[in-house]
């Protein structure tokens, strides 16, 4: 098995909805993902785009190239800190997950939060999410109790 970590193109984007709509069926939450892949490709590629990926891509034995894992981010703003990478989502498929995707993408986003000068990167997990929590631990000083609770408002 060969793994490929790059930066996503505009012809990832079909792949990268599925894997997204594959994350929001195990978050219990399909109906949730209502953008359209026009919508999502211009979001990332159009004229002003507001989001940046990496994917993993794995080459099979016949040397095809599939995209099986991603980590999607845009940069935040904080007044206190300065600029700073928010992934909005990580996810390897159910196939890969345990055998350091997970790990190679976070080390490219580490690389890539660094070369921008970004304060730091931050990210949420679903409390119920254990695998996820667990794999977020071995990163260090990730998980924080500090008070701050969500908002949102949904139009």
């Amino acid at each position: 098995m060969s793994i490929v970590i790059r930066k996503a193109v505009k012809e990832d984007c079909a792949r990268m909805m599925e894997l997204i709509y594959e994350l929001a069926v195990y978050e219990r939450a399909p109906e949730e993902v209502t953008v359209t892949l026009d919508h999502f490709v211009n979001a990332g590629f159009g004229p002003n785009p507001v989001w940046t990926a990496f994917v993993a891509e794995q080459t099979d034995e016949s040397g095809v190239a599939i995209v099986q894992a991603l980590a999607l981010y845009y940069t935040r703003y904080s007044t206190w800190k300065g600029e700073t990478m928010y992934l909005e989502d990580l996810l390897v498929t159910e196939k890969l997950r345990g055998m350091g995707v997970g790990k190679l993408l976070f080390d490219q986003l580490f690389e890539e939060a660094k070369a921008r000068k970004y304060a730091g990167i931050s990210w949420q997990v679903l409390d119920w999410n254990e695998p996820a929590i667990n794999f977020y631990k071995k990163l260090d000083n990730v998980l924080l109790d500090n008070g701050w609770v969500n908002c949102a408002i949904k139009f």
